[in-house]
């Protein structure tokens, strides 16, 4: 089950970080410019986020199994699409479809171990899918470069078919099929379907828009994205069964918490989408090198996630969710020393280890906080949803931070110009974590210790203000509908 369950999301972790590895070779062989590159990131990520929460939904009705297996076999199937792909619109297209599964497929991997698992073996066995999952994402950058240097950027997409196959076997034989059955019984596809087209609109008419802003057909684009969110917040509102309950927002706490996620994450995938063009075009590294260079993000992080969650647990997230964006900040700041001439210890190094580390003290108490403040029948949905907004911010700033820098129109990715244009980008990319840490502080609150059972507090002449220690609240163990990072 675990094999199944890992390979399955190992797969959509694998595809997400070799692909921005690949982009200064899938561009020159498509001849794509920087709009194409930002299309072949956008689409599949748009479409993910679009029908993730749909995605969770369907498992808990249909059968978490049957919807893990077809996930994963329509993603094989649009990865075959795009490794075959003989341009760059086609290659587009099918990262779009290539969304799809992964939002069928995501969901179904941690549900699957939820609902299939003892309780007393379920924590360990979601440590070793999130251990090993960790693994998968940091070996993806490798394996990227490696791919597109010895054999061709295609095979980045390929190698998920042999995987796939064994996913489905192993599944088919191993895995049980489950379902919840106190869902109702109608699915917001109304709502899913607003959600993809508000999205798609906004994201299209933001991504191809400079240069043409008068344009009827980005005009026309931007206003249908525009007016289709509104009509999904309206929708949800009045839904019996919505896809998204807005109550969830009536916290401070979680509505706080889902900003922060929004602007800090927004400011990551806008400059990691950069950040390996930066490294192949202007600075000269080959695609295996540019692989290994963003390694040491990864490496941190699994190393320390876990002493940042007991840190945060022990004195509230707080100032971790603050001092980490300024961290990230920090890190943003010394990439503008990559460029002509780097090395890479001088000089890229040093940026990785200081971004990480703020990386890695903001993400554990940031999901932490957003889990605990959720109503206990929303946990679930608390995760799904945080997921669901750091998805779209980094949608946004991929098709937004490229414009805002200069990064645009023909010519976009001359050396000369782009290096230019990354500077400001990560400059922006630095203010906007350091506003995330800002909010932080103003807008998240310590939770309030529990009081120790009556038979733990020591007898009145023995207490003490200071005796015993303030322990955080324990998190709420989110249900089976969806929760990745």
């Amino acid at each position: 089950m675990l094999l199944a369950t890992v390979l399955g999301s190992g797969i959509a972790f694998l595809d997400a970080t070799v692909v921005n590895v690949a982009l200064p070779t899938i561009g020159e062989d498509l001849h794509a410019g920087i709009s194409g590159l930002q299309w072949v990131v956008n689409a599949y990520t748009l479409t993910l986020s679009g029908f993730l929460l749909l995605g969770g939904s369907l498992g808990d009705h249909y059968g978490r199994r049957r919807v893990f297996v077809i996930g994963v076999i329509w993603f094989a199937a649009a990865s075959l699409l795009c490794g075959v792909a003989p341009s760059a619109e086609a290659l587009v297209a099918a990262r779009a479809l290539q969304g799809i599964g992964g939002a069928l497929l995501t969901p179904g991997s941690l549900a699957i171990i939820e609902a299939s698992f003892r309780a007393e073996d379920r924590g360990p066995a979601i440590g070793a899918w999130s251990g090993l999952g960790g693994v998968t994402a940091a070996i993806g950058p490798f394996v990227g470069g490696w791919l597109v240097q010895a054999a061709s950027w295609r095979w980045i997409f390929l190698i998920n078919l042999p995987l796939a196959v064994l996913v489905v076997w192993v599944a088919q034989r191993h895995v049980p099929e489950s379902r919840d059955p106190s869902v109702g019984r109608d699915l917001d596809y109304a709502g899913a379907a607003l959600a993809a087209v508000g999205l798609a609109g906004v994201v299209y008419a933001l991504t191809d828009g400079p240069g043409r802003w008068t344009s009827a057909v980005i005009l026309l684009a931007g206003g249908v994205g525009v007016a289709a969110l509104v009509a999904f917040v309206l929708w949800e509102r009045r839904s019996r069964h919505p896809m998204l309950p807005l109550d969830i927002f009536a916290s401070r706490q979680f509505t706080a918490a889902n900003l922060v996620t929004f602007v800090v994450y927004g400011a990551l995938g806008g400059a990691l989408f950069l950040m390996p063009i930066q490294l192949q075009r202007v600075v000269g590294f080959s695609p295996l090198a540019a692989g290994v260079a963003l390694i040491p993000i990864t490496v941190v992080m699994l190393l320390l996630s876990a002493r940042a969650g007991r840190l945060s647990a022990r004195i509230g997230p707080r100032l971790p969710m603050t001092l980490g964006p300024l961290l990230v900040a920090a890190g943003f700041v010394l990439y503008t020393r990559v460029g002509p001439g780097s090395t890479y210890l001088a000089d890229v190094l040093p940026g990785m280890l200081v971004f990480a580390s703020g990386l890695t003290l903001t993400v554990a108490p940031l999901t932490a906080t957003v889990l605990a403040a959720a109503p206990a029948e929303h946990a679930g949905m608390a995760s799904a949803v945080n997921n669901t907004v750091a998805r779209a911010a980094g949608l946004l700033a991929v098709a937004i931070l490229p414009v805002a820098a200069g990064i645009s129109g023909a010519g976009a990715l001359d050396p000369d110009r782009f290096d230019d244009g990354f500077r400001t980008a990560v400059l922006i990319a630095a203010v906007l974590c350091a506003a995330g840490g800002l909010i932080s502080w103003f807008t998240i609150r310590n939770p309030t210790p529990e009081p120790a059972p009556a038979d733990l507090v020591p007898a009145a002449e023995d207490s003490h203000p200071l005796s015993c220690p303030l322990t955080a609240p324990p998190v709420r163990r989110p249900t089976p509908a969806s929760r990745q990072r």
